[in-house]
């Protein structure tokens, strides 16, 4: 069987491994009818002066996502010269490609213009524990640019608790905590919004708002419209297909209550899989899975041949 770390190395296309960081959004092509990938990991040499922080806002990744897909590195300081994997690849996410889907699970933002063969993807700052972000179906129902704010009574409270008073309105500028532009959302109580703080893009901060680089906000904000639909799941493993092979993309799930059992972890890979009848045909490198599952990276790593029969009894191990 061939090792995870082998597996993610021969995701790197040659020009990548030797790519140099861009500021250019992430935008891709949509891939043909019966293909679900798109992007290329990169990996760069870290500079002295960067962090992972920094390095994400300019190459729109989360800061999460930087830190699950570099294991040992010092996010902080990275040291100049080593090797960074920018994962910049991505299964699209299950379902619809229309309007804005939002995964909560891996922190991401999905957006297919109307009429466009193209997806924009962007990382998203979701809510904390004990202020969970809703799924839902949804729809952008306004935009206002430079927004104020009137902090929610709830909010207030929760800062004076703390000994961080609020104002009762906070007015447009660079201290709002929405930033330069705010989408409202048919789900009462949320918004799609920038920020007054880069760091937390990619991390559960928020109070159940999505929280946005304020450059990707402003780009976003520039193409939908109202009435623009919003898919908002929490699917911690997606599946796709690419090249004629079937890709596992793992990450974390989010629980309120505690985190999952590895048990737990791999009893809903095998479920999502064997409920999908687009994959009821595959023979499933149990190893490789195991590992992909474990390692939660955030990287498409393939598990399976889809010419092949499914292996339906799983070794009690797992």
């Amino acid at each position: 069987m061939l090792s995870r770390a082998f597996a993610v190395t021969r995701c790197l296309p040659l020009a990548a491994v030797f790519a140099v960081a861009s500021a250019s959004a992430l935008e891709f092509p949509l891939p043909p009818p019966g293909e679900d990938i798109v992007g290329e990991v990169q990996v760069i040499q870290a500079k002295y002066e960067d962090t992972f922080a920094d390095l994400g806002v300019a190459n729109d990744l989360g800061y999460l996502e930087m830190v699950v897909a570099n294991p040992g590195v010092d996010p902080w300081l990275p040291g100049a010269g080593n090797e960074i994997i920018l994962p910049t690849r991505y299964i699209l996410p299950a379902g619809p490609r229309e309007g804005i889907v939002i995964n909560l699970a891996e922190y991401r933002l999905y957006y297919y213009p109307k009429g466009r063969s193209v997806v924009y993807t962007y990382p998203l700052g979701i809510g904390r524990e004990g202020w969970s972000s809703p799924v839902a179906n949804a729809r952008i129902t306004a935009k206002t640019p430079n927004p104020g704010w009137t902090p929610p009574e709830s909010i207030r409270a929760e800062h004076a608790a703390d000994g961080d008073p609020l104002p009762a309105y906070v007015p447009p500028g660079p201290d709002n905590p929405l930033g330069p532009y705010k989408l409202g959302l048919s789900v009462p109580g949320y918004l799609i919004h920038g920020s007054n703080k880069k760091f937390g893009i990619g991390m559960r901060v928020s109070h159940g708002c999505f929280r946005m680089l304020n450059h990707n906000v402003l780009k976003l904000a520039s193409m939908v419209a109202v009435g623009t639909p919003v898919r908002i799941i929490n699917e911690p493993y997606k599946f796709g297909r690419s090249g004629g092979k079937v890709y596992l993309e793992a990450h974390a799930p989010l629980d309120d209550t505690g985190d999952a059992s590895v048990v737990d972890k791999h009893t809903a890979v095998i479920n999502a899989l064997l409920n999908n009848d687009e994959f009821a045909d595959l023979r499933l490198d149990w190893e490789m899975l195991r590992e992909v599952v474990a390692a939660e990276d955030g990287l498409p790593i393939e598990i399976a041949q889809p010419d092949q029969a499914m292996v339906v009894n799983e070794p009690a191990a797992i």
